[in-house]
């Protein structure tokens, strides 16, 4: 896959290779992202909160938690004791990278 890309320093137009994920790591992606919609995302709701999965990069998920969970203490509970052994399931060495705010960053 090709995407089209500006150079950093001068702006001039420049190719960049992105590499199509393999059927694995596509699998593994897919079931991460089944996980945070179907599993994830309603209980951290029920608690009045919201999950965004940000980014899956490799053996790392970046996810956002908003809403009540924003400063909310248990967040690094919720983190380490439901998310990151739920995303497990999917892929045994996934590190979850898990911010918490009112919004997630761009």
């Amino acid at each position: 896959m090709r995407l089209s890309v500006s150079h950093p320093r001068n702006g001039a137009p420049q190719q960049a290779h992105v590499s199509r994920p393999s059927g694995d790591t596509e699998r593994m992606n897919d079931s991460i992202e089944r996980i945070c919609r179907e599993i994830l995302a309603p209980l951290v709701k029920a608690d009045g909160g919201e999950l965004h999965l940000l980014r899956i990069e490799g053996d790392e998920v970046s996810i956002h938690l908003s809403g009540a969970c924003a400063g909310c203490p248990g967040a690094a509970f919720t983190a380490e004791q439901v998310i990151l052994p739920a995303l497990r399931t999917a892929a045994p060495k996934v590190r979850a990278v898990v911010t918490t705010g009112i919004r997630p960053s761009p």
